[in-house]
């Protein structure tokens, strides 16, 4: 029930509620109203589970009550809180004993009662004792002493409420029936919408700003928890470098200091760099060589083409030589060799037997004479080398 009254109050103080339909909200006790309800006029409280009354607050203002359908046995003595209360509707509820109804005499405005189906109605002379309990009663369960029915709300609105106040508050502009009550509750009912709708402006517009800044908090926190992450991170690496460093830095010293470099070690070492050097040298040195080889080379080259001379031409020449005077020392025994005789030819035979054996001396001596000339060639070939150089 409490949270049903705080969603009927639709952000409204409880100073300016007019009216509260609670109907069906299921509860035993009468919960989330209080005495603060001083404008309520209208209540209504059908198929609730009421069981008593036991709570009910004062509300100076209420004219209209609504209770049927409940469980309620008693605790009718807290409505005295109400005086001004004009409707009373308590049926369907299980009220046995007519001293129960005894409280509702204090109710002087009290003009409408309904009890049907309720046990206290099977009392004998019910309503006698009913109307005679509450003078002010005009309508008990729907009909009034003479069992006239009552007139529904709808009639009673249509003729002002039969009321001398009723036709006070209408009056007539133009034609047009104005009731000053009924424009009240208009005005009431207005400036109750009005303001649940700037309650409930209002209250959107702080959520919104609510919802704002919790987004901004939650931001800067996870700004904050990502920087101190990454800070963390950053801090966390360099220790872990620096004592990488620094174990590396030990380790380093521990091994000099235990393994100092021996005499031995830095001599090889520098027969090491020695060697190097040495080959460097040796590289350098034959590359030098090399090109002054290759430029003798061409030089020579050169200076044989421009003098023409080659080992084919000596040769020839020296050759052609050699036929000449070949030719000429065969001439000259021409000359002077007569015919031959008997004798002479056997002589001749054993000439020439001389001759042959003078033929191959003479291949030799011509060979040799060729080698001869090969080798003044080549010592000619030498001298204009040398000379050249």
């Amino acid at each position: 029930m409490e949270k049903r009254v705080a969603l009927e109050k639709r952000g409204l103080p409880d100073d300016q509620i007019t009216e509260l339909i609670l109907d069906n909200c299921r509860s035993t006790n009468i919960e989330g109203l209080t005495d603060s309800f001083t404008a309520l006029e209208v209540l209504s409280l059908i198929n609730v589970g009421l069981t008593s009354l036991k709570n009910f607050p004062k509300l100076p203002a209420l004219r209209k009550l609504e209770l049927s359908d409940n469980r309620i046995s008693n605790g009718v003595s807290h409505l005295a809180g109400s005086p001004k209360l004009t409707h009373l509707n308590l049926s369907g509820n299980r009220i046995k004993d007519f001293d129960e109804l005894k409280p509702l005499k204090e109710l002087e405005n009290l003009e409408v009662l309904d009890l049907f189906n309720n046990e206290v109605t099977a009392t004998e002379n019910y309503r006698d004792k009913i109307f005679e309990l509450i003078p002010s009663l005009k309508y008990l369960d729907g009909f009034d002493r003479e069992d006239t029915e009552a007139p529904s709300d709808e009639e009673d609105e249509a003729n002002g409420g039969g009321d001398d106040d009723d036709e006070a508050a209408c009056f007539s502009i133009n034609g047009i029936d104005i009731d000053l009550d009924e424009l009240e509750r208009f005005e009431a009912r207005l400036r109750q919408k009005r303001a649940v709708v700037e309650e409930a402006v209002n209250g959107l517009e702080s959520r919104l700003g609510q919802l704002e800044l919790r987004l901004d908090a939650d931001e800067e926190e996870q700004e904050d928890k990502s920087e101190a992450h990454a800070a963390d991170d950053r801090d966390d690496l360099d220790e872990l470098y620096e004592e990488i460093q620094r174990k590396n830095e030990s380790e380093s010293a521990v091994a000099r200091s235990e393994n100092p470099p021996s005499l031995g070690a830095l001599l090889v070492a520098f027969l090491s760099l020695l060697a190097f050097l040495n080959q460097i040298c040796f590289v350098q040195r034959n590359q030098q060589l090399m090109e002054n080889v290759e430029l003798d080379d061409s030089s020579d080259y050169d200076e044989e083409d421009d003098n023409d001379i080659s080992l084919a031409d000596v040769y020839n020449d020296n050759l052609e030589e050699d036929g000449s005077d070949w030719n000429e020392e065969d001439g000259e025994g021409d000359d002077d060799v007569d015919e031959p005789t008997d004798d002479e030819e056997h002589d001749g035979e054993g000439d020439s037997d001389g001759e042959a054996a003078g033929g191959e001396g003479a291949e030799e001596k011509a060979s040799s004479d060729a080698e001869g000339a090969d080798a003044e060639a080549r010592g000619k070939k030498r001298k204009l080398d040398g000379n050249d150089g």
